[in-house]
């Protein structure tokens, strides 16, 4: 029974964050772009959502209205970069200090809680399951969301916008050529990754049924992560798309954390993390792949040299 809660925990916290890593991807892989307003829009899709479920809003417009919302935000990391020429790491660190105090502002305090209120993850039909079978359905909720995201995703990079989104990142030079204003596509792909980030917030405040200051903390760290093992993956792993490896990525990168919490305890979750991180740099950058392929080359000619 601990091992089927556990898992769906982490099945339900790797979905959730593979949301994340569908917006990040956006800013880190498309846009070339370091958007650290990411731990700003994350509370702020949870902090819209929670109010607006208090105030009686169903949930899923609440939800809408929390994606519009961080795309708000992150149109205004874009103008800050595009029209006041602020250095794009600055512009997202200004986005996401605001953020602090509009989220309280929101808020009215630290703290929104819905404990009674219908939502995607709570609700009638939920409430009549058992608890094992209810964790679960919540798991396939959250996956039909994941699916809607990345389809979308996918969709979209393949139209003539998305073309020319991801031309901004790899070749800025072709989208000018082509008469097009590259600004204008760096605030599109900055608007639907914070977006979609905050739609995130919004379903993390649902699985934990309340919303908290605290809770945007480290957040790009975490979906850069799972970012980059997803396209670790995604490039030994051919035909998978991108989008696909970050899916996967999140939710290794989830069963990774929880065993190391469960042996270290979660007052080391924080160490855990960036020593996970490091290691998911040094996956990125090549150097343990190359150091493993010297070592290997290093046995062979050993073995060869003992033969004769």
């Amino acid at each position: 029974m601990f091992f089927l809660n556990q898992m769906s925990t982490i099945l339900q916290l790797g979905f959730i964050y593979a949301i994340v890593g569908l917006g990040v991807f956006i800013t880190y892989k498309i846009l070339d772009f370091p958007d650290l307003s990411v731990d700003g829009t994350f509370p702020l899709g949870g902090v819209v959502f929670s109010v607006l479920l208090v105030a009686g809003c169903p949930w899923p417009v609440a939800m809408l209205v929390s994606f519009f919302a961080g795309a708000a935000a992150g149109l205004a990391t874009g103008l800050l970069h595009v029209k006041l020429r602020i250095n794009g790491l600055l512009a997202g660190i200004i986005t996401m200090t605001a953020l602090v105090s509009v989220n309280y502002l929101i808020a009215g305090g630290p703290q929104v809680s819905f404990a009674q209120s219908d939502t995607l993850l709570s609700n009638g039909f939920l409430d009549g399951l058992p608890r094992v079978a209810a964790n679960y359905m919540q798991v396939f909720f959250i996956l039909l969301l994941v699916v809607l995201c990345k389809v979308l995703l996918d969709l979209f990079l393949k139209t003539k916008a998305g073309f020319l989104l991801r031309a901004t990142g790899d070749n800025p030079q072709l989208v000018t050529q082509m008469g097009k204003n590259t600004d204008t596509y760096k605030m599109i792909g900055l608007s639907l990754a914070n977006g979609i980030v905050a739609l995130a917030g919004s379903l993390y405040c649902q699985y934990s049924a309340s919303y908290n200051a605290n809770m945007g903390t480290g957040t790009v760290v975490i979906a850069l992560a799972c970012v980059i093992i997803g396209c670790v993956i995604a490039k030994h792993i051919r035909p998978m798309a991108n989008t696909t490896g970050v899916v996967i990525g999140a939710l290794i990168y989830y069963a990774i954390l929880s065993v190391a919490m469960l042996l270290l305890g979660s007052d080391y979750t924080r160490l855990i993390v960036a020593v996970l991180f490091v290691v998911v740099l040094l996956f990125d950058t090549g150097l343990i792949g190359r150091t493993v392929k010297k070592l290997f080359r290093r046995r062979k000619k050993e073995g060869g040299d003992a033969r004769t």
